[in-house]
């Protein structure tokens, strides 16, 4: 009998993992009997994010973020042969392949998958495309969703730390009713974008228990009443029969076969395993080897999502969900994070990184935040004098609320970038502890961090969380780690590994401990955080909504 990595010739099984992220789409070849990473490719998509206008110029409100669904089958044609190419592996090799997203990422479409925005009349109307995860325009529904459920006592808001997130399914629906009704009638299937391509691959719509219950406010087997719905809008009560309901599929089944078309896009085998969808960060635990209790993994990118498996549920304030088998099978999986991360160290250096430092940085053949992190590099705790809030692109966990912003305090004119950025560093630092303190005051422990992501690549970054936090830093030895996560995932769907467990040791790889607190450093930090947590309340709990009152100028007409 062959080895479940074996195929009938003795040969080596592979699996392709697609990583879909908020810039690209990245596949990746894996090999079923050790993870072992053969080749990977990335495609950009060619609209990016949409946060200014439509592709026809047609202008968009702030707090918008949408993306082109085309952009994403563009990845399966160019990515995936590129990837196999550079692999080496031969197409009849590969037993099948799985996907994971960035979420909540959802779409309108008819009843057969066909987005609304590819319909020539709706290309300049916002509300027919994806609405990205960091659209943020559905705050004001979220806090209706979290009043009337609050007034209702609705026994499923506990899941959700207590708050629902303007990023979420229900919330951005919510809006789409509200602003543009007409789209919302023509919508047959308000899908999310991970389910959306699972289906596009296999030809089956298959909702994935992960978005469902992390973003869909799916629990204990049901959605939020029509009566319930119904008080947030009357036309609003058909939304989960009529728009949202589906079959929902286990983390790791097979969702149905590659079909012909997906296979001339791709150059895999037809009818080869297509997985059930997954979230980008829930799908890297298990690459993480995060298959235990206590295993934080961090997933840093532009923003960061903590998620972390335990054998206890409590209502932890602020997480973005608790999910029995959300991340792994028996286990109860939550679900934390931040929503700028990256993408504030991005806007910093774009906006803020000098001429003479830009000739500096390329006389001695760094990039802007190479350059900048060695500066900082420089300075002990605290020399900067300064404190910021990483709100930028609001609040996430623990506060929920997207309407916040950042905050520098302790500027003066003899701050150099360096020190700002660095501030910055910090301040996401801060915002993980933050997180780590409500869980463990919540009663469920976390005794381990461990971070996937691009930015695990700073050291400067890395020590510094660990120092803030006082945990032993991992980090997952692949530079892919949702792709990965999603390739690990494909296996199982194809019959190549029992259950994800199982997976998980053969295929997942991580150093443990690579960063450990220094005592002296994380003291210093200890006040520096004490500082922070000042200003987290006074602007995030308290009754001085200044940062509320700015962002509603921003959209009012003008005199």
């Amino acid at each position: 009998m062959n080895a479940p990595h074996e195929d009938r010739a003795g040969l080596d099984t592979y699996v392709i993992g697609v990583d879909y992220g908020t810039l690209s789409g990245r596949a990746v070849v894996v090999r079923v009997a050790d993870g072992a990473e053969l080749a990977v490719a990335e495609h950009p998509y060619t609209h990016a994010v949409l946060d200014r206008r439509l592709p026809d110029g047609t202008p968009l409100p702030p707090d918008w973020a949408l993306q082109v669904p085309a952009d994403y089958i563009d990845v399966l044609r160019m990515a995936v042969p590129e990837a196999l190419a550079r692999s080496g592996v031969r197409p009849e090799q590969v037993v099948g392949i799985g996907t994971d997203f960035t979420a909540c990422t959802v779409l309108p479409v008819l009843a057969d998958g066909t987005p609304l925005c590819e319909l020539p009349e709706f290309a300049g109307r916002p509300h027919a495309y994806v609405k990205l995860w960091r659209h943020h325009a559905a705050q004001a529904q979220a806090d209706r969703i979290t009043a009337l459920a609050e007034a209702r006592k609705e026994p499923w808001l506990k899941r959700y730390g207590g708050k629902i997130s303007s990023e979420w399914e229900f919330a951005k629906a919510l809006q789409l009713l509200e602003e543009d009704p007409e789209l919302y009638e023509l919508t047959e299937r308000w899908i999310e974008a991970a389910d959306w391509i699972v289906w596009r691959l296999s030809g089956t719509y298959v909702r994935n228990a992960c978005t469902a219950g992390y973003k869909g406010q799916y629990q204990e087997g049901s959605y939020p009443s029509a009566e319930y719905l119904a008080a947030l809008d009357p036309g609003f009560a058909g939304f989960v029969i009529d728009k949202l309901d589906q079959p929902i599929g286990q983390l790791g089944d097979r969702a149905g076969g590659l079909t012909a078309e997906a296979a001339a896009w791709t150059g895999l085998p037809e009818g080869i395993a297509v997985c059930v969808g997954n979230v980008d960060a829930h799908v890297t635990a298990p690459a993480a080897t995060a298959v235990e209790p206590g295993r934080m993994v961090a997933i840093m990118g532009t923003s960061t999502c903590h998620v972390m498996s335990s054998d206890r549920w409590a209502e932890v304030p602020g997480m973005c969900g608790v999910v029995h088998g959300g991340i792994l099978p028996g286990l109860w999986g939550y679900e934390a994070g931040q929503s700028g991360v990256g993408d504030i160290f991005g806007w910093f250096v774009r906006t803020s990184f000098p001429a003479p430092y830009a000739e500096e940085a390329a006389a001695l053949g760094r990039d802007p935040h190479e350059h900048l992190t060695a500066l900082a590099a420089q300075q002990r705790v605290g020399e900067h004098g300064l404190i910021a809030l990483d709100w930028h692109s609001g609040n996430r966990s623990v506060l929920v609320d997207h309407d916040l912003s950042g905050v520098v305090v302790g500027l003066t004119l003899s701050t150099r970038p360096e020190d700002v950025y660095r501030a910055l560093l910090e301040a996401t630092a801060f915002g993980t502890r933050t997180i780590i303190e409500a869980f463990e005051t919540s009663g469920v422990p976390v005794g381990e961090l461990i971070v996937a992501g691009g930015l695990m690549k700073n050291p400067l970054l890395m020590q510094i969380y660990a120092d803030v936090t006082r945990l032993p830093l991992g980090v997952i030895d692949s530079a892919q780690g949702p792709a990965l996560g999603a390739a690990m995932h494909a296996a199982v769907a194809a019959g190549a590994h029992a259950d994800i467990r199982a997976a998980a040791h053969a295929m997942a790889k991580a150093q443990p401990a690579v960063y450990r607190p220094d005592p002296e450093r994380a003291a210093a930090y200890d006040r520096l955080y004490a500082e922070y947590r000042l200003l987290h309340d006074y602007f995030g709990r308290g009754t001085n909504k200044v940062m509320h009152r700015l962002r509603r100028l921003r959209t009012e007409p003008s005199a």
